[in-house]
């Protein structure tokens, strides 16, 4: 072993994850002792000495005896030129680790390292089951280009970034920005440098997933499992908004991912015994095969009952674990909160309170999330979603529906964005009275929702009043126009019509929401002025408008039925 070594000791900095308050995984610092020489400086410039280092910081967390995840520190250009990273892959099945079970935090300097030696070394490397971070973002070199070829599995923030990010709106958009990529790509968001709890509000409220700092523990030289976390404030839950239809999308399940405890298929009982019980925090372990590709689930409490039994010991203990587990529940990486419930729903109701185990695209176990951490997601979500939901109707206001808008604007694509509204409301409150005209207005919001619900691209809100939001694909009006247009509606006996105005906007054509709204206003005008059920089509730029019902001399569309336009 180098001499160098005896100068060089290492500290563990806890990664907790924001939505359940648990440790995530350890990070593993390189700290050498005062007066040493600057190894990390060397290592910089020697790719050799670097993977050496990330080999010594595997073997120094095997005397821990943690069963996390770890976070190895590697630079950019030692995974260029070395794509296999030897030693450290040696130490991690030298002390028994799976791939799987270690983050590369990859940092600067990216400039010198070769771009596309970079990206094929860590497609290897993630053949061979490391996660990959991008570490440091925001304060060094990583070209926004590279970074989103990396699609890292972790994008971490610079702590220069946390700092003053309450109260600084351009840090605010770098990190939503961040987060944009991170859902975009499937990774997760991670910052650094939490050192108070206004900070830790801050990165919450931002979106971050996971976070670092000496306000939940400062690095140490053993592992630290407990972490601070201010008590006032419950876990953060992200996620757009949702109609009183259950949404298609909700919280991801990677934001819950806790470590799995993993024992090879051939394990017997009485080592998965002597595992939970000498980790009393584990609840379940999973058997998985030689690539981590769970092939059976052990549940803590049912495991240790059948062993506790008379004669289960005798039974059990020398053979194969296998005897005594069930079908592993999984879910894939990129799944949702609610599709984790389809699972523990569609099965064993002797296990709903199993973990699931989440998997990767070929497999592999990522980690588990757990029931209780899913269910208290969900309720608060929930809560935070009836805040922001019409009181009448349970339709979300206009906000979810613009930023669905600018989003779609962002990536390119076309929409159609519509609004709907009852004609002549003012007198129907006045001849049918309130309670007739509230009925109404919660008539057409289900009738919205319903539709909604079948079309997963569309988004409905209530705006207030009479008014109404409906976003869409360009061609997918249809089900709403016949379900609002083609029905007779009538408040306290007397007949009601509807009228709808629709702006199609392609690629290019509208800058935000307001531009959209804005072009939107004169065609809401045109469909108010038509008699009966109206609908009125236009697009940005276009000085002419389409009816599509209405009561006007009309001709064939080469279009189909729905096609009707005005002459002139």
């Amino acid at each position: 072993m180098p001499a160098w070594t005896d100068q060089l000791r290492f500290a563990f900095q806890p990664v907790v994850n924001l939505s359940t308050g648990s440790v995530a995984a350890m990070e593993i610092l390189a700290r050498p002792e005062p007066g040493a020489a600057d190894v990390l400086t060397s290592a910089r410039r020697c790719p050799d000495l670097d993977a050496e280092l990330a080999a010594l910081a595997v073997r120094a967390a095997s005397h821990q005896e943690t069963l996390l995840p770890l976070h190895v520190n590697v630079f950019a250009g030692t995974v260029a030129e070395l794509p296999r990273l030897t030693s450290l892959t040696k130490a991690v099945h030298e002390v028994g680790r799976r791939p799987w079970e270690v983050t590369l935090d990859i940092g600067g300097p990216f400039l010198h390292a070769p771009g596309a030696a970079l990206l094929e070394s860590v497609a290897g490397l993630r053949d061979e089951g490391f996660r990959i971070c991008a570490d440091g973002v925001g304060d060094g070199d990583l070209p926004l280009r590279l970074l989103g070829a990396l699609a890292p599995d972790l994008v971490k923030l610079d702590r220069s970034l946390c700092a003053g990010l309450d109260g600084d709106r351009g840090r605010q958009a770098v990190v939503a920005a961040m987060r944009e990529l991170c859902e975009r790509t499937g990774g997760l968001l991670a910052v650094e440098g939490v050192e108070t709890e206004r900070q830790y509000a801050a990165v919450r409220d931002a979106g971050v997933q996971l976070a670092q700092g000496h306000l939940f523990a400062p690095p140490a030289r053993r592992p630290a499992t407990d972490v601070y976390l201010p008590p006032s404030v419950s876990p953060v839950v992200s996620g757009p908004a949702a109609a009183t239809y259950r949404p298609p999308s909700g919280p991801p399940v990677a934001q819950f991912l806790q470590p799995a405890a993993l024992l090879p298929m051939t394990a017997s009982a009485g080592a998965v015994r002597s595992h939970l019980t000498g980790f009393p925090e584990v609840s379940g372990v999973l058997l998985v095969d030689t690539d981590g590709v769970p092939v059976r689930a052990i549940d803590r409490d049912r495991f240790l009952l059948s062993l506790s039994g008379r004669y289960g010991h005798a039974l059990y203990a020398d053979r194969p674990a296998l005897r005594l587990a069930d079908r592993p529940r999984t879910v894939g990486a990129d799944a949702t909160a609610w599709q984790v419930l389809d699972v523990i729903a569609e099965g064993d109701r002797a296990r709903t309170g199993d973990d699931v185990a989440v998997v990767d695209e070929r497999g592999r176990c990522m980690g588990v999330v757990h029931l209780a951490d899913i269910l208290r997601a969900l309720a608060e979500s929930r809560v935070e979603e009836a805040a922001r939901l019409n009181p009448l109707t349970r339709l979300p206001g206009s906000d979810e529906v613009n930023a669905e808008v600018d989003r779609r604007i962002a990536e390119g694509r076309a929409f159609a964005l519509s609004w709907l509204d009852v004609d002549g409301f003012k007198q129907v409150n006045d001849g049918a009275g309130f309670a007739a005209g509230d009925e109404l207005i919660r008539s057409v919001g289900r009738t919205l929702a319903g539709v909604a619900a079948d079309e997963p691209s569309c988004r409905v809100g209530h705006i207030g009043g009479d008014d109404f939001l409906v976003l869409a694909e360009p061609d997918g009006l249809g089900p709403f126009a016949a379900a609002l247009l083609d029905v007779a509606w009538e408040a306290g006996g007397r007949p009601v019509t509807l009228s709808l105005a629709t702006v199609v906007c392609p690629p290019g054509s509208v800058g935000g929401h307001h531009e959209a709204a804005a072009v939107l206003a004169p065609l809401k005008k045109e469909a108010k002025a038509l008699p009966g059920a109206s609908w009125v089509v236009g697009r940005p730029g276009s000085a002419g408008a389409e009816v599509r019902r209405g009561a006007v001399a009309r001709v064939p569309d080469p279009a189909g039925p729905e096609g009707l336009r005005a002459r002139g």
